[in-house]
């Protein structure tokens, strides 16, 4: 049930708006998903309402796979834990650590592997949370704001790349358009320009690798989460990344049946398509082009070493058998057997979320 103070009149439309006025009636997409999720003190990530936990009656949009089972975060510190021996490191950096939830497990199953935990977030509120769930590490986790000039050990990115800001764009039989955002007479409003620069170039390659029909097509083109990996390149020494999301490989990110795009916007765990839907208080996200994030890695120098879906990385890191360590037939064991199928069945996150190393 939504309460008085959400609706009530938020500055933040209005600071888009201006900025849509300023820069002459339109701004892409990916300058609205931008201001809608970051604006300081504003944005859905960096104001200070719930966001994330298992019930709409405390607030929150969405549920993330550590406040599901803390099986998650026990089976990827397994893999944690390979690389931070083989690279002979003991630091780990979590980006978008939401609750501290997965933080919080990784520590508990490394106690002695993990030297120093460094959290960088966006979130003021979030942080807040996480300071307080990992105050029994004590001085062992840090916060920080931005990403070091040099580092050896293990990165961990889970649902990091999906709030990466995105480009819209439409293919269409007169040519490749940007779709931004204006001002309509119910508000903000999809206004469209032809695609240029970057965008326009990599648009046309997709076209060309891609089966995307000649018309009518539409979908997302992230430029910032690939950025993003690729800036490890000169940064990682040694040690590995380790991102976990849902998306597909290119070709099925683009692929003719998916012609209306990715976009996915959550409020009080219902989603919706509408990412015009109370700025600031709607989550918005968009799927990850993991073809994209591996080639922006690659030509800065990181190596490919896995990818695979959820479901599969977690039942190779020994799900099952830490499920049937649980007393048969009790309470725990059910419960935790119910999150098992909702961290490993392909029509739950299985299939959908995966899982890329670099």
């Amino acid at each position: 049930m939504t309460s008085e103070s959400e609706i009530l009149p938020s500055p933040l439309p209005t600071l888009i708006a201006k900025a849509i006025a300023e820069a002459g009636g339109w701004v892409g997409f990916d300058r609205f998903m931008q201001m809608a999720l970051y604006q300081p003190g504003l944005g859905y990530y960096s104001g200070g309402l719930p966001k994330i936990g298992a019930m709409p009656e405390g607030g929150s949009d969405f549920v993330t796979a550590p406040e599901l089972s803390p099986l998650f975060g026990e089976m990827l510190a397994v893999q944690v834990a390979e690389a931070l021996e083989q690279t002979g490191t003991r630091e780990v950096w979590e980006f978008g650590a939401g609750t501290g939830a997965l933080a919080a497990q990784l520590l508990g199953a490394l106690p002695d592997a993990v030297e120093r935990y460094t959290i960088i977030d966006l979130s003021g509120d979030l942080r807040a949370r996480q300071q307080a769930r990992l105050a029994p590490w004590g001085s062992k986790v840090r916060w920080l704001d931005r990403l070091p000039d040099t580092f050896e050990g293990v990165v961990v990115g889970n649902e990091l790349l999906d709030a990466m800001p995105v480009h819209a764009v439409a293919w269409r039989e007169s040519g490749i358009f940007e779709r931004g955002v204006g001002i309509g007479p119910a508000g903000f409003a999809w206004v469209e320009r032809p695609a240029t620069g970057e965008l326009l170039a990599r648009a046309q390659a997709l076209a060309a690798e891609c089966t995307i029909p000649p018309a009518g097509y539409m979908s997302e083109i992230g430029l910032a989460a690939p950025a993003w990996v690729a800036s490890w390149g000169p940064i990682l020494e040694q040690g590995a990344l380790l991102l976990l999301d849902y998306g597909f490989p290119r070709q099925e990110f683009y692929h003719p049946q998916r012609g209306g795009g990715t976009l996915m916007c959550h409020y009080r765990h219902h989603a919706h398509p509408d990412p015009f839907h109370l700025p600031g208080l709607t989550d918005i996200t968009a799927h990850v082009d993991f073809t994209a994030a591996a080639e922006a890695g690659f030509a800065a120098g990181l190596e490919v070493l896995g990818y695979t879906a959820q479901g599969q990385f977690l039942m190779n890191a020994g799900l099952l058998d830490c499920l049937a360590s649980l007393a048969p037939g009790s309470s725990e064991y059910f419960k935790a057997a119910a999150m098992v199928q909702k961290l490993v069945q392909p029509h739950e996150m299985g299939e959908l979320f995966k899982v890329i190393a670099l």
